[in-house]
């Protein structure tokens, strides 16, 4: 499979909105986190989101990945609908950047989304910031076409690359 990069643009409006668009899609994230010895680890969690695509959750302090966040902050999320097909026109989002305790409006981000939330003494939010997205969304973008953005401040999202995978 040969990867070729692509002189198509794509506006800001049109990353934003596909952005948001996909992180509606699924309440369902994997965190990707860098442990000791700069050992992977991935977790699943419940995840809200924030205007400015801070990515907010929900998680154990003492769990693997809560506990390599406090050492190394570089983290990952994956974001998509585990219910697609091969095949058919599939759609997801990753998003790159630095993770750490949530910050003072982290529960009124997560709570909205999740009615049955009941706060948790034992557990703590946490929070992606993310700098860099990469969204895939073949009904939109066609097929097999990936773009890649830097996240600005505010959550503004800048083209930086269009890639075909053939």
């Amino acid at each position: 499979m040969a990867i070729r990069r692509s002189q198509r643009r794509v506006s800001q409006a049109r990353i934003g909105a596909l952005a948001r668009e996909l992180l509606e899609a699924s309440t369902l994230c994997a965190i990707a986190t860098v442990g000791p010895r700069a050992h992977a680890h991935i977790n699943t969690a419940y995840f809200a989101w924030a205007p400015d695509l801070r990515i907010i959750w929900l998680s154990d302090p003492g769990a693997r990945h809560s506990r390599n966040l406090g050492t190394n902050g570089s983290a990952a999320i994956a974001v998509f609908d585990s219910s697609q097909t091969w095949g058919k026109p599939d759609r997801g989002i990753q998003l790159f950047g630095d993770a750490r305790a949530g910050g003072p409006d982290a529960e009124e981000i997560y709570a909205p989304r999740f009615p049955a939330y009941e706060t948790r003494e034992s557990y703590r939010f946490y929070e992606l910031v993310p700098t860099r997205v990469k969204l895939f969304d073949e009904r939109a973008l066609g097929a097999a076409t990936f773009v890649a953005a830097q996240v600005a401040h505010g959550g503004k999202l800048a083209w930086e690359r269009t890639e075909v995978y053939r």
